[in-house]
């Protein structure tokens, strides 16, 4: 039986691999001087500009998906009589991947010959983007809905997710830093280091002086815990620092080249709590490369 894939803008996927790996996404939305922007509808997303008025103060809202509109985004494909593999944000950062498990338990209920898969991939933009593309290819090579769900849930567990960021606040006022006693300031230039844990829970674990060596310090643990980094895409997502992103995907090339690098710029729900300037790297690495600082 075919899957439909399914995945959310915190995906961070362009359009084209969206059209061209068939995947139906469903939009966040975000909320800026009381007026709501949903970002699939947002074709004059300025990022440059977004980011901007966001370091001059510009307040950006998010919500989370409830579980009736995932409901609404399930059940035409159930109609049709396909499976769903629905892959979502980190369930430990956002509670929209529990509204999504709440809609499929409904739509189960409701369809009973069908199966909804819902993989929580413990992150956000190419850490989840990639999974997405990942299950796109699991289809093509015609693997059945629960044995896909099943890897990419490995795969899920095995991506690190490393970055690095211009101020801790953003994090901090959306709630998405679990550890604010490791909580660091940037008065001597002193830039923190975070990773998505065991958990997709959003830590810090290091610190590094200057924002070139917290640049190279991702490449670095990129060369310690990639894993056969030839057959792999790797992630990078950037937040107005795209000469930053640029230099981490030349430090890359260097000694253990990827297949592939995906470079994108971080979409406006993610990108207003990670904040300007922040950037990322996505990786496959072992089973316990969540655990490693």
């Amino acid at each position: 039986m075919s899957f439909v894939v399914m995945t959310d803008t915190s995906a961070n996927l362009e359009t084209t691999q969206i059209l061209d790996n068939d995947l139906r996404v469903i939009p966040f939305s975000y909320i800026i001087d009381g007026k709501e922007y949903n970002i699939l509808k947002d074709r004059n997303f300025n990022a440059e500009d977004y980011y901007a008025r966001i370091r001059r103060g510009m307040k950006v809202a998010t919500s989370q998906i409830p579980p009736q509109q995932y409901a609404d985004f399930f059940e035409p494909v159930l109609r049709e009589g396909k499976d769903i593999i629905f892959v979502c944000m980190s369930s430990g950062i956002s509670g929209s991947c529990n509204s999504a498990r709440i809609a499929a338990q409904m739509m189960t209920e409701a369809y009973p010959g069908r199966r909804i898969e819902v993989v929580d991939t413990l992150g956000a933009s190419l850490g989840e983007g990639i999974i997405a593309l990942h299950a796109a290819q699991l289809r093509r090579l015609g693997r059945d809905t629960a044995d896909a769900a099943a890897e990419l849930r490995l795969h899920a567990k095995r991506m690190f997710q490393v970055f690095t960021v211009d101020d801790l606040m953003h994090l901090r006022r959306g709630g998405r830093l679990s550890n604010l006693s490791a909580v660091v300031g940037t008065v001597l230039q002193i830039k923190p280091l975070l990773k998505g844990n065991e958990e997709g829970k959003i830590v810090a674990f290091a610190k590094v002086r200057g924002r070139k060596r917290s640049v190279e310090a991702l490449a670095d643990r990129y060369d310690r815990y990639v894993v056969a980094p030839e057959t792999q895409t790797v992630g990078i997502a950037q937040a107005a620092c795209r000469e930053d992103a640029e230099y981490l995907a030349s430090l890359l090339r260097r000694n253990r080249p990827p297949r592939e690098i995906l470079t994108v710029e971080y979409e406006p729900v993610t990108g207003s709590h990670v904040g300007p300037g922040a950037l990322a790297l996505f990786f496959e690495g072992s089973d316990e490369v969540r655990s490693f600082g």
